[in-house]
């Protein structure tokens, strides 16, 4: 059974642990909760974090004011220790420190073009003593700690009937064939670093977008 540890980094409740908690943990300012914050803005059952497959996912519960990770407004979420989750006006640090080290110390000169960053609990036999302290420390690049939350491509998911991954094949298609076209209408002059499109393309640019969007939202949604 996975354990969580958030942080209250700010909001009515800094300075709170609430540590290794079992899945499956809710968020709200409602009594009931496994974490009752004193936060207005945050709904009385806001989100939960679960196990599934040997991974947390956090799940917005149709709350008022929504859920942000890393900045993004998110439904559904895989964390990562390092993730910073806000509700309301509370702004929560996931992961144990020795977590957020150790996945601070893979990604050092990792290549982030290959896939999701190495989780934590992959690392326990490669990393076995490693600090927080030392890996904020291991540069004075500001921009370390901004590793973390790098977007980057997620793997495919696995496990899918047959009939679910037919479905997947045909959405990635149907995007695929859209940026393409897209892609080959731009306009790309000579010694320019400028590419632009016509403005239909722009529209059909900004309409995958929405589509995206809802398709987002479809999938976001609690049962």
């Amino acid at each position: 059974m996975a354990l969580v540890t958030l942080r209250v980094l700010d909001g009515a409740d800094r300075g709170r642990v609430f540590g290794d908690l079992a899945t499956p943990v809710s968020i709200g300012r409602e009594e009931g909760n496994s974490i009752q914050l004193n936060d207005e803005r945050i709904s009385r059952f806001h989100l939960k974090i679960q196990e599934d497959g040997g991974q947390l996912v956090l799940t917005d519960l149709e709350s008022t004011n929504g859920t942000k990770v890393n900045g993004e407004n998110v439904q559904l979420w895989l964390l990562r220790p390092g993730d910073v989750v806000t509700v309301g006006r509370t702004i929560l640090l996931y992961g144990a420190e020795d977590d957020i080290a150790r996945r601070l110390a893979a990604l050092r000169g990792a290549d982030l073009s290959e896939g999701v960053a190495p989780d934590a609990d992959d690392l326990e036999q490669e990393l076995p003593s490693v600090s927080l302290a030392s890996e904020l420390n291991w540069t004075d690049d500001p921009s370390t700690q901004a590793t973390l939350h790098t977007l980057l491509p997620p793997e495919l998911p696995t496990g899918l009937s047959p009939g679910q991954n037919a479905q997947l094949n045909e959405l990635l298609h149907y995007v695929h064939l859209r940026l393409r076209g897209l892609i080959r209408s731009a306009e790309v002059p000579r010694r320019s670093e400028t590419v632009s499109l016509p403005q239909r393309r722009w529209q059909d640019l900004l309409d995958l977008e929405a589509r995206l969007a809802r398709y987002l939202r479809s999938v976001g949604e609690p049962d």
